[in-house]
């Protein structure tokens, strides 16, 4: 089993930042994938960003060059640091543990992002 703790989400107007952490623990697999993903109101959820655990990372299109995402040294905290931020980017983001070995999902509780003046 693998917990994952969120923090970070709020309110900002359009054009700040906001820096998301999702703090995992439990039995974690040295071989698995971090994600964001965000469900905005009425929408499906959507994969923001990923960081391997070979610290490869990529981005949803809306996200690239505004959307960073990283992990801590010892890989078991992931951020996502959001910059420019869109009222289009307003949702609740869920941090996401993807392991392999067998194919499982762990899933944070979510935190609310509100993008407006």
């Amino acid at each position: 089993q693998v917990q994952l703790v969120e923090s970070g989400g709020g309110k900002v107007q359009p054009g700040g930042s906001l820096e998301l952490s999702c703090t995992a623990s439990g039995s974690i697999q040295s071989i698995n994938h971090m994600n964001w993903y965000r469900q905005a109101t009425g929408k499906q959820r959507e994969l923001v960003a990923r960081i391997t655990s070979g610290s490869s990372t990529m981005y949803a299109d809306s996200a690239k060059g505004r959307f960073t995402i990283s992990t801590n040294g010892a890989k078991n905290t992931v951020f996502l640091q959001m910059n420019s931020l869109k009222p289009e980017d307003t949702a609740v983001y869920y941090c996401n543990h993807h392991q392999f070995l067998p194919p499982r999902d762990y899933w944070g509780q979510g935190t609310q992002v509100t993008v407006s003046s």
